[in-house]
C-alpha cells in the first residue's frame, strides 16, 4: 500500500485567473486567485488553511470545491481509475492461468462512464475585492454581497 496515482484534471479559470470556491461551511461561493497574483505573494507560503471571505471561517486546502467541480473531477477520473483496477485484477489472476484443475475466465465490463464529460466553464462575475491585511491575494465575492468580508489569509474582517 501507499501507493497514489495522480490523475491530472484541470478546473476553468475567468479571464482574470480566478478559480471559483465553495465554502465547507457556509455553502456560498467566491472565487480566489489561482497561483501568485503579484511578485509580493510569490514570496509567501500558502497558509496552512484558508478562510472564507463570507463567513469567516478556515478550512484545509482540499476543502473548498464546488459540486460542479466535484462532480466533474470524478468524471473525468473515473475511466482512468477503471482502467487501473481492471489491470490490477488481471495481474492477479495472470499467475493462475494455466494452473491444472483451474479455470480463470473474466469478462470486463462496459463502463458506462464517458471518457470526456462535458467541459465546465467559469463565468466573468463576481467583484474584486482585496484585504487590507493580506493584499497580495485578491479575492471575487458576489456582486450582491453585503456585510463584512474576511481575509482569506488570516480571517481577519475587513468592510469594503
Amino acid at each position: 500500500m501507499g501507493d497514489e496515482i495522480a490523475i491530472p484534471v484541470s478546473l476553468p479559470l475567468d479571464s482574470d485567473g480566478f478559480l471559483r470556491r465553495e465554502c465547507p461551511h457556509c455553502m456560498r461561493q467566491f472565487k480566489w486567485h489561482n497561483g501568485p497574483a503579484s511578485e509580493e505573494a510569490e514570496l509567501h507560503a500558502p497558509p496552512p488553511a484558508y478562510h472564507c471571505p463570507l463567513c469567516g471561517q478556515p478550512a484545509g486546502m482540499e476543502s473548498w470545491y464546488t459540486q460542479v467541480q466535484v462532480e466533474y473531477i470524478d468524471q473525468t477520473a473515473a475511466p482512468h481509475i477503471d482502467d487501473i483496477v481492471e489491470s490490477a485484477v488481471d495481474d492477479l489472476f495472470k499467475g493462475l492461468k494455466g494452473t491444472k484443475g483451474i479455470t480463470v475466465k473474466r469478462s470486463r465490463g462496459s463502463s458506462a462512464r464517458s471518457t470526456n464529460p462535458d467541459p465546465i466553464t467559469e463565468p466573468d462575475d463576481m467583484t474584486i475585492v482585496v484585504s487590507p491585511c493580506h493584499g497580495y491575494e485578491p479575492i471575487k465575492v458576489p456582486d450582491n454581497h453585503v456585510g463584512p468580508l474576511y481575509c482569506l489569509v488570516c480571517g481577519s474582517a475587513f468592510a469594503v
